[in-house]
């Protein structure tokens, strides 16, 4: 099974130029068999960009969240405080493989799906 991921464009292109290895979410979704992530590229991008297999997903309180993903979090320590501020705990994806679409796709038209505002399933 497949997730759709709403993911700001600096963030997404990370992914797939290999710098930023993990996805950071403050909620995550709960089906077990979800095994790849479709990447969203939000506005103003607002394309599917490409996709990726998920290795493993880490939860755990945020200072060991850090420790544990920050060579390859392709964000700075300020921004993951900022972005989890209020909670105690997040989530770290890890991607283990992406693949790049050649042309971006259309998210209505390709797959049926309107903008997640976290995540959508896809089958």
């Amino acid at each position: 099974m497949k997730v759709v991921l709403s993911i700001k464009p600096e963030f997404a292109e990370k992914i797939f130029e290999g710098t930023k290895k993990f996805e950071f979410r403050k909620s995550i979704f709960k089906n077990r068999d979800v095994e790849t992530v479709i990447v969203y590229a939000s506005s103003p991008m607002q394309k599917v960009i490409g996709e990726f297999d998920i290795e493993h997903i880490i939860n755990d309180k945020l200072e060991e969240l850090w420790e544990l993903t920050h060579i390859h979090a392709g964000i700075t320590e300020e921004y993951f405080y900022e972005y989890f501020q209020d909670k105690d705990s997040g989530f770290a994806i890890k991607i283990k493989e992406f693949r790049k679409y050649k042309i971006p796709k259309d998210l209505k038209e390709d797959f049926n799906l309107l903008p997640p505002q976290s995540f959508s399933y896809y089958k």
